[in-house]
């Protein structure tokens, strides 16, 4: 069984809309995993307040280092070109995710590229590379992570080669079908065996940081409130019964 035969319900993508990617890393490293979080790699467009969270099923795209004789604007006449293929491959639903070795001399992608997987249904991009075009892409209305903004193509520094295949993004290993939960702060990648019990955790986490928030704000001081004792966990449950 490959990690995309691993089932991931409906309710499990919306809970992680709405969990921070901050509560996400905590739960991750409480099973081990402390490299999850995307270096160097924030939204193009800083969200709404209150606007969802970028959630979705990774679809990768690796690029090696350009070499001149092969990476020339006549590539771009072969509708097979790898990364004109990736943006016509990834599903609806999913997060086109670029290995661009984190090099921010170039652009990773344009706005007409951009354009076709809004067009398309994906969920959004990301890209440890940065971006050209980024007015109007930010103007677009598709999540876009990124390292920034660059105006030279990606040919000057990048070969696309694979697609959906382990790649490195932001110092982090993404696996097809990983998921993908950006927002604020950045991009983290949960692995997707673990997605429905850390959207679980994660959701039930937040409740109570919401309680905790308020008791903070009521004047409470930290011992004992944060983390809770028995005495805040009680209470904790009571709000609960409250609504």
């Amino acid at each position: 069984m490959t990690s995309t035969d691993i089932a991931v319900s409906d309710a499990t993508l919306e809970l992680l809309r709405h969990v921070s990617t901050a509560t996400l890393t905590t739960h991750l490293f409480k099973r081990g995993l402390r490299n999850v979080f995307l270096q160097g790699v924030a939204p193009l467009k800083k969200p709404a307040v209150g606007a969802p969270n970028l959630v979705g099923p990774a679809f990768t795209l690796r690029n090696i280092p350009a070499r001149e004789d092969l990476d020339h604007v006549g590539v771009f006449q072969d509708p097979d070109h790898p990364q004109r293929k990736a943006v016509e491959s990834a599903p609806a639903g999913s997060v086109l995710v670029q290995d661009c070795r984190g090099d921010r001399s170039v652009a990773s992608t344009g706005s007409i590229l951009t354009m076709r997987l809004k067009v398309r249904g994906v969920a959004g991009m990301v890209s440890d590379g940065c971006v050209r075009d980024s007015g109007t892409i930010g103007d677009i209305g598709l999540p876009l992570f990124c390292a920034g903004a660059s105006a030279p193509l990606n040919l000057a520094k990048h070969h696309a080669v694979d697609m959906n295949v382990p790649i490195a993004c932001g110092g982090v290993a993404v696996y097809p079908g990983d998921i993908v939960v950006g927002d604020v702060d950045g991009v983290v990648i949960v692995p997707r065996h673990l997605a429905e019990e850390v959207a679980r955790d994660a959701t039930e986490q937040e409740l109570m940081e919401a309680f905790i928030i308020e008791r903070v704000e009521g004047g409470a001081v930290l011992r004992g409130t944060y983390p809770p004792n028995e005495e805040t966990l009680a209470a904790f449950a009571e709000w609960r019964k409250r609504g």
